[in-house]
């Protein structure tokens, strides 16, 4: 069993075209040998954002601090810590960080999926 803080993974910045400001831990991954499903941790600085994207794997989201502005399919809607969010299959979708704190969130994808 593995016990990390999640500080204690390395921080790398996204390097998906779009992204701005936007930081991730994998926190699981391929390396631990989850077979079923990877843990990454995301930081945006303010101002910052994920690119706006889709993909062909669904994944979930819970909000750990600050607060932010996740674009959907069905428009803008807000997102702040201790909220969840469910992301389908190939919807176009982005979060920003419209506040003055960073805005950090755990994402679950896939195990089939690379951790980007």
């Amino acid at each position: 069993m593995k016990i990390q803080s999640i500080a204690s993974h390395s921080q790398a910045p996204v390097q998906m075209e779009g992204a701005q400001q936007a930081k991730i831990r994998i926190l699981i991954g391929p390396d631990d040998g989850a077979e079923n499903f990877h843990m990454r941790h995301f930081e945006i600085a303010p101002g910052g954002c994920t690119p706006h994207h889709q993909h062909d794997y669904e994944h979930e989201i819970l909000c750990l601090a600050g607060k932010g502005v996740a674009r959907t399919t069905e428009g803008d809607k807000p997102i702040h810590a201790g909220d969840v969010a469910f992301v389908p299959a190939n919807q176009m979708h982005q979060f920003r960080n419209e506040s003055d704190q960073p805005l950090e969130f755990i994402c679950l994808i896939p195990a089939l999926e690379q951790c980007k």
